[in-house]
């Protein structure tokens, strides 16, 4: 049987320059991920901070036999960010992940992957991308499992990816919250979501958390994990898991995922193993058992039978 795949989604938030050029060669060189998805999906004034490394980063990373794709934004706005997506289209060295409509627009009949920001709902949805070009397609990460199976069960041409972990892209938007929560605009925010690594925490009225920031984007506050057993993923015709970067040791979460996959590990050990890569963080797979997002089942599964 074929073995499960891990794909390490693109970074979604801004990082210096450095930091983000020391995070690509580490997962180039310690990393067990096979795919790994660069560019800049959430703000186009962000994509300064990382042009000028960008080329020594996929040449390690393709160096250490990692397959590289480049992914468009999420969200086009202005005229820089439409001639940014076309250059983005014509690219012809790397497979190109889509995560906006404009972007599937201009690759149509040209082989290509679609991200988690397109919304693909259903297997006609998926049927019509794949017979745009697209062979690799990452579902939303708020279906539910059996939405997922009955997806790639009416489409086995497309490599479907399940979002397995990070934090959950929400929405996005043309304003900037995350500035304007700093006493900022979005034309003058001076790049305050540097401040906030993994998203500013946004708590309600009575102090619970709830959501965190991004500059334009919302993302949950709880962390998707999904630690099924490997059988149980493949069953609902996954190919590959997608791990979206925190800022946490994402070495030790993708081995951590790829002994899960294997079946090295048990998804008990796997969360317990998680925990200490990322303290802290409040863990959800609410979606995937077709439950509120922020929600916890506990089907974590030792040698001994259920963890309750």
């Amino acid at each position: 049987m074929t073995p499960l795949k891990l794909t390490l989604g693109p970074l979604l938030y801004l990082w210096p320059t450095e930091r983000w050029r020391d995070f690509y060669f580490e997962i180039a060189d310690q990393s067990p991920v096979d795919v790994v998805v660069l560019g800049e999906t959430v703000c186009s004034k962000r994509l300064h901070f990382t042009e000028g490394e960008f080329a020594a980063v996929i040449e390690r990373l393709e160096a250490a036999g990692k397959q590289v794709r480049l992914s468009t934004l999420a969200l086009v706005t202005i005229d820089r960010e439409v001639k940014y997506q076309r250059a983005f289209a014509n690219v012809d060295t790397h497979l190109v992940e889509a995560n906006d409509l404009s972007a599937l627009h201009l690759l149509k009949g040209r082989t290509h992957a679609v991200g988690p920001f397109v919304n693909v709902y259903n297997g006609a949805t998926a049927r019509i991308l794949a017979r745009n070009g697209a062979t690799s397609v990452c579902l939303p990460p708020e279906l539910p499992a059996a939405s997922i199976a009955e997806i790639a069960g009416s489409c086995p041409d497309v490599a479907f990816e399940l979002f397995a972990f990070g934090r959950v892209p929400l929405a996005i938007s043309a304003r900037c919250a995350h500035a304007r929560s700093k006493g900022r605009t979005k034309d003058n925010c001076q790049f305050v979501c540097q401040e906030d690594p993994d998203g500013l925490p946004v708590n309600t009225l009575s102090g619970q958390s709830f959501l965190a920031l991004n500059g334009v984007q919302t993302v949950s506050h709880s962390c998707q994990a999904l630690f099924e057993e490997p059988t149980e993923t493949r069953s609902l015709g996954v190919a590959s898991l997608r791990l979206s970067p925190q800022a946490c040791d994402m070495t030790a979460v993708s081995r951590l995922f790829r002994a899960l996959a294997d079946g090295a590990i048990s998804s008990l050990e796997a969360r317990d193993r998680l925990l200490q890569a990322y303290p802290g963080a409040a863990l959800s797979n609410g979606f995937h058992h077709g439950l509120a997002g922020a929600e916890w089942v506990a089907r974590l599964r030792n040698s001994q039978g259920p963890d309750r």
